[in-house]
């Protein structure tokens, strides 16, 4: 069994460190990316809404990136909302700019009443892409 490849973006390490867990594990031509949520760079919540949810899909850009991939290879997302009824519409105006055209990946939207003081966290597992 091969042993776990964790993969850390730049910057934000406090989050990990504090948090004890990886950006992101590479298991063959798979990502499973962790929860990632719109922090600041000592981890502390983004308190403007849309400006979270922002900062998350960067978040999970750049953990993409740092594996050599881009959202076009996601293949599954789970998504965790505080209040969706109430955050919908900002959340998806967000998403629509970041996952581009179809094909669409496979999405999980979840309601949940605490995310350690964030309003929304979005989870992926992507494909790689195979190197040449």
């Amino acid at each position: 069994m091969a042993k776990r490849e964790a993969i850390f973006p730049a910057g934000r390490q406090a989050l990990y460190e504090i948090n004890r867990y990886s950006a992101a594990i590479r298991s063959g031509d798979l990502l499973f990316v962790s929860g990632q949520v719109g922090s600041r760079e000592d981890g502390s919540p983004e308190p403007d809404f849309e400006k979270q949810v922002q900062l998350a899909f960067d978040n999970l850009t750049a953990v993409l990136k740092a594996a050599g991939a881009t959202f076009d290879d996601v293949v599954d997302v789970t998504s965790f909302h505080t209040d969706p009824s109430a955050q919908w519409e900002t959340f998806f105006a967000v998403r629509a700019k970041a996952i581009g055209e179809a094909p669409y990946p496979n999405w999980t939207a979840v309601g949940v009443n605490w995310l350690a003081g964030f309003d929304f966290e979005i989870k992926v597992i992507a494909r790689l892409p195979q190197s040449t």
